[in-house]
C-alpha cells in the first residue's frame, strides 16, 4: 500500500511546485510586457518633441530675419502608467542639442531617446533642465540669433 501513496504524494507536490513557479515566471512575462508598453509610449512623446523642435528648426532658417523666435504648445500625455514623467533635451560638451530623452520619473531605467539634427545649440537656461510633465503646458521654443539656432524647453 505505501507505493500508491507515495506516487500520490509526490505528484502532488510536484502539482504545488508547479503552480507557484507557473506564478513567479507569470508575472515576470507580465512586467516585461508592461515596460515594453511604457518604453514605446516615452518614443512616441519623445519623437513627437524632436519632431516639433525639427519643425521649429526648419521654420525658422527658412527666413531672412536675423533674430526670430518660434514657440510652440506642446500637446502631452499628463502622465504614462499611472506615473509622472520627464523629457530633457541632452547636448554634447559644446553645448549642441543631440536628442530627446524621456523617462518615468519613478523608474529612470526606462527611457526613450530620439535624435536631434545637427547645429542645434540648447539655450543656456537649458543645459541638462529636466521638463516634469504632470498636466502643465510645456512649450517648445527655437530662436535663431547670433549666428546659431537655439532651441528649449520650458514651462508656459
Amino acid at each position: 500500500m505505501p507505493a500508491p501513496t507515495m506516487s500520490h504524494l509526490i505528484a502532488t507536490s510536484a502539482l504545488i511546485m508547479l503552480i507557484f513557479t507557473m506564478q513567479v515566471f507569470y508575472f515576470s512575462v507580465v512586467d516585461n510586457i508592461g515596460e515594453e508598453m511604457i518604453r514605446r509610449e516615452l518614443k512616441e512623446i519623445a519623437d513627437y518633441v524632436s519632431d516639433t523642435i525639427i519643425n521649429l528648426y526648419f521654420l525658422v532658417n527658412s527666413t531672412n530675419h536675423s533674430n526670430l523666435t518660434l514657440q510652440k504648445t506642446l500637446n502631452l500625455p499628463p502622465e504614462i502608467a499611472d506615473s509622472s514623467y520627464r523629457i530633457q533635451v541632452l547636448n554634447d560638451t559644446d553645448g549642441f542639442a543631440q536628442s530627446v530623452l524621456a523617462f518615468l520619473d519613478s523608474k529612470s531605467w526606462l527611457d526613450a531617446n530620439a535624435w536631434l539634427p545637427p547645429g542645434l545649440a540648447v539655450k543656456e537656461e537649458s543645459v541638462d533642465q529636466q521638463i516634469l510633465v504632470n498636466g502643465d503646458t510645456i512649450l517648445v521654443g527655437c530662436w535663431q540669433g547670433s549666428g546659431k539656432t537655439y532651441v528649449w524647453l520650458a514651462y508656459e
